[in-house]
């Protein structure tokens, strides 16, 4: 289910909040307003210091971004911001009848969705004619390429269930939450009302919502009287155009003002940055579903992205014969079988039975050590080894060459199934992008094949395993 299309209305005379829920490749990189303030001059203004070689520019395909004008040497502070520059939602907002009327919104938001709280407070300033952080809202983009905003055929597009689910989720939450906001502003007088006033739909709320999930940072808020400091989601004005990269020339630092109980917020020169250098964080090690969700890009050949599956018996029997494994026990396990299952909490009420393969660790941990248990039939022998050799890819064939074999061929077993489900082919999806489609179509068909990719990946690799140990096998036998 997608959310509405809206009409981004004129912003010289008013600031209303309906937004343009989908984006064409073209308007990806427009700014809220047609000529927004400079927003290097504001930081400077407002007390924050930028490097003189720090400048906003186009970053390839990436949109706007921060480059370098000339060499920077390592070590060099690029931004700084005092603690009056970033976005928050937090105590120091008051006690006034709008902002409890947003802490009691906020406290309705599940907290995976957290960026909808923060989300509340960038509505209230983009309402606000007056506001301090106009000149940074004005800079942030009129439209996000998160799949809330792709249209229903897009969604079908993106071929992968668990990422289905999560996009429906959101939209559902989103026209919940439009009327949640709505009777919690209905009978307020103008100087209470949050949002002065103006309709809060669910396209402005996923347009803030998607501005924090793909610009705000999770840092240290404010401090405790035991010393330790509140986790605070914030928005950095200027360092939040930096792109992402897994091996990133920058770092944020956050260090206590000194003379001041007040937190500096900094972006470092982690490397040497060479003159039209981006400026890039890591933004985390992410699978390519949570950029997607969040950041509205896919990252080809992430080394994080992983595939989403459900622990069942049953169907671990199935995949176990094609594979050529026989008796499988995975719906049936003996009585000791089902103690190291409850160990690895894929048995019983709270068991939690997800399990994930690619990413790091190529085979899921759990699943990993659950194979090799139920498909030995030695319980003194499986006794001998601690769990988390168990789980551990890297462990040599703890259980026996046959029992790893058979293992690793019912894990390619599940991939083949896995890939069954996608209605499209690598080569189709290839294909269908030569043709020329839509931004939002494409990105759904590189987040599938992305998906794709990732499940060969396992096949080929636990192939050349299970082949290296045979010939191992082989050898000793002959020898």
């Amino acid at each position: 289910m997608a959310v509405s299309k809206f009409v981004m209305a004129s912003l010289t005379t008013c600031r209303p909040l309906t937004c343009a829920a989908t984006a064409t490749a073209s308007s990806y990189q427009e700014r809220l307003v047609p000529h927004p303030p400079d927003l290097i001059k504001w930081v400077r203004r407002e007390g924050g210091f930028v490097h003189q070689a720090i400048k906003i520019s186009q970053d390839g395909t990436n949109g706007l971004g921060l480059i370098a004008s000339h060499d920077i040497p390592k070590g060099s502070q690029l931004i700084s911001l005092p603690d009056n520059i970033p976005l928050k939602f937090g105590d120091e907002d008051g006690v006034d009848e709008a902002h409890s009327v947003l802490v009691k919104l906020a406290q309705k938001v599940p907290d995976e969705l957290w960026a909808m709280k923060l989300g509340l407070k960038l509505l209230q300033e983009r309402a606000r004619v007056n506001s301090f952080w106009w000149p940074y809202i004005s800079n942030l983009p009129q439209t996000y390429s998160v799949p809330i905003f792709f249209q229903g055929e897009d969604i079908k597009n993106l071929q992968y269930a668990p990422l289905l689910y999560q996009v429906n989720r959101r939209c559902r939450f989103l026209l919940d939450f439009e009327q949640e906001v709505k009777r919690a502003v209905e009978n307020l007088k103008q100087n209470d009302h949050p949002f002065d006033r103006q309709d809060v739909d669910a396209s402005s709320l996923g347009w803030s919502m998607s501005a924090v999930s793909s610009r705000a940072f999770r840092l240290y808020g404010k401090k405790l009287p035991d010393g330790t400091c509140i986790d605070a989601p914030m928005m950095l004005p200027l360092i939040d155009m930096c792109n992402h990269d897994f091996n990133p020339n920058a770092q944020i630092i956050q260090e206590q003002d000194a003379g001041s109980a007040k937190m500096l917020i900094k972006a470092v020169a982690e490397t040497p940055i060479k003159q039209n250098d981006a400026i890039l964080l890591n933004y985390g090690c992410l699978n390519n579903d949570l950029f997607l969700l969040d950041y509205g890009f896919v990252i080809p050949s992430n080394p994080y992205d992983c595939i989403e599956l459900k622990y069942d018996g049953a169907f671990l029997d199935a995949a176990s014969v094609a594979a050529g494994v026989s008796s499988p026990k995975f719906s049936s396990p003996a009585p000791w079988q089902q103690q190291f299952l409850s160990q690895l909490n894929l048995d019983g009420e709270a068991a939690n039975l997800k399990v994930t393969l690619g990413g790091q660790e190529l085979v899921d941990g759990r699943l990993l050590a659950a194979l090799r248990v139920l498909l030995a039939s030695d319980m003194e022998m499986v006794r001998k080894h601690d769990m988390d050799t168990l789980k551990s890819l890297s462990a040599d064939a703890p259980l026996g060459i046959a029992n790893e074999v058979a293992a690793y061929r019912t894990v390619i077993a599940l991939c083949v199934i896995a890939l069954e489900h996608f209605p499209t082919k690598i080569m189709e999806d290839e294909s269908s992008l030569r043709q020329g489609v839509s931004a939002s179509t494409e990105l759904a068909i590189q987040f599938r094949i992305q998906k794709k990719s990732v499940i060969i990946d396992v096949m080929r690799n636990l192939t050349r395993r299970a082949k290296s140990l045979l010939s191992k096998d082989t050898t000793a036998c002959q020898g």
